[in-house]
């Protein structure tokens, strides 16, 4: 009962870059058709700030080595309890754990359907 998603392959990167590096629960929705401005986003969380930071490097240099891409902008480093990366046709949303469980961004954008960026994992519900 899988939607196919097409998804940006840099955004594939990003989320593989995540779970190189032990992003809890990484996921990536298609968001092209619910905006209309961003084609994906990549989600993914980590205990504490130093992890989030660390995802942030990771993700920065998987994207940049594979693809030449760099993000347009980056916010929320400085607290690393929300950072946003913006790539202009996907953002990677890398949270410390409990700001994730707060925002809960995969509730909000529920009718966004999950994109399958790795094939050995099969998320069921």
């Amino acid at each position: 009962m899988g939607v196919r998603v097409q998804l940006p392959p840099a955004a594939i990167t990003a989320a593989e870059s995540a779970d190189a590096k032990l992003g809890h629960e990484t996921v990536v929705l298609g968001m092209t058709e619910l905006l209309g401005v961003v084609d994906a986003f990549v989600i993914t969380s980590a205990p504490n700030t130093r992890h989030v930071r660390t995802l942030v490097e990771e993700i920065e240099r998987g994207v940049k080595d594979a693809h030449g891409l760099a993000p347009v902008r980056v916010e929320g480093l400085a607290d690393a309890t929300w950072v946003l990366m913006d790539y202009g046709d996907f953002i990677v949303h890398v949270f410390l754990q409990e700001s994730r469980d707060y925002y809960d961004l995969e509730h909000l954008w529920s009718a966004a359907p999950r994109g399958s960026w790795r094939r050995d994992v099969e998320h069921a519900g």
